[in-house]
């Protein structure tokens, strides 16, 4: 039985690789997502890569996940430091998740300095740009099937 990983990004992640200067980088959400889902695929896992810039969105895909994957990466943008409503969907559903955050949110504006979901998931990846999410399915994999 294959390990079933869902990613979720959230606000303005639709906007990576736009400014190769800033924060995120050059790579686009789709580059971030095709080389996802080529490491989920030479682990031997699927990945199903998602983005919204909507709040009910990623809470509805969130509860889906009970019954559609076997853990979550997620990086849920601007809302990872105020959504009550995605930190109770990802306590609820109780699958192992990753949270990332591609830039190195503690160099930046104070209020970033706490994320809420940070209390919630499994683990964070932080700082390490987009080569982040791909660490977070190999940690994800790892968790699923070394337990």
């Amino acid at each position: 039985m294959s390990v079933r990983i869902l990613v979720l990004n959230g606000p303005n992640t639709n906007l990576y690789g736009l400014d190769p200067n800033g924060p995120y980088g050059n790579l686009t959400i789709e580059d971030i997502a095709e080389r996802c889902r080529a490491r989920a695929e030479s682990l031997g896992a699927s990945l199903d890569f998602r983005q919204s810039n909507h709040e009910g969105a990623l809470i509805d895909w969130i509860q889906a996940a009970r019954t559609e994957a076997d853990g979550l990466v997620i990086n849920a943008g601007s809302l990872s430091y105020h959504s009550i409503g995605i930190l109770d969907a990802l306590s609820a559903v109780a699958l192992p998740a990753v949270q990332v955050h591609v830039s190195n949110v503690f160099k930046r504006e104070g209020f970033r300095h706490h994320s809420p979901l940070s209390s919630v998931v499994t683990g964070c990846i932080i700082g390490l740009g987009p080569e982040g999410y791909e660490m977070a399915v190999d940690a994800l994999v790892a968790k699923l099937t070394r337990g």
